[in-house]
């Protein structure tokens, strides 16, 4: 099921909780203005930067640093947003590993998107026995993670989300 259709130029957006939004134009944007709400809501909000799960894929870790202005690449941010970017995904990757959520990341920054954001990828076992290791098996995880939703996935996602949301509140001198 294609989740992300183009209608009349704008994008219809389906979270994996299956939350609905037409006319999304810039995901990006939509999300900085709170035109489209993260599932389980912002982990971190930044002067710079948003943090919070992919909010179209369910995979318990799978983080999105989401960039307040509308920029396509790390290149177009100011030092000020760059700082505040490395600090948040280094952040986001100690959670991840302290909570023993994940002992493997992949980032990810595509400029493709149109807005800028950076995706911090959990690796799990399964990912590895279904379609092998490495970035070029990422969208076809993407794909089975879709597919293969159920309660018990999105339960994991959403208690992640907490943890994850909670770390930040505790280490927020960290930043």
């Amino acid at each position: 099921m294609d989740k992300s259709l183009e209608k009349n130029q704008s994008k219809i957006m389906i979270d994996f909780l299956g939350k609905r939004w037409e006319d999304v134009g810039c995901l990006g944007c939509a999300i900085e203005k709170g035109e489209v709400s993260l599932p389980g809501g912002k982990i971190f909000d930044g002067k710079n930067m948003i943090l919070g799960a992919d909010p179209e894929i369910p995979i318990p870790g799978f983080l999105i640093v989401n960039s307040k202005r509308h920029v396509n690449s790390f290149s177009e941010l100011t030092r000020e947003e760059r700082y505040e970017a490395s600090n948040i995904i280094a952040l986001a990757e100690k959670a991840l590993k302290e909570l023993n959520i994940t002992d493997e990341i992949t980032l990810v920054q595509e400029e493709r998107s149109l807005h800028f954001h950076i995706w911090i990828f959990p690796h799990y076992s399964w990912m590895t026995e279904k379609f092998g290791k490495g970035i070029s098996h990422l969208r076809a995880i993407n794909e089975y993670a879709k597919e293969n939703v159920d309660d018990d996935t999105i339960n994991k996602v959403l208690d992640t989300i907490s943890k994850v949301r909670d770390y930040f509140e505790k280490h927020i001198e960290e930043l």
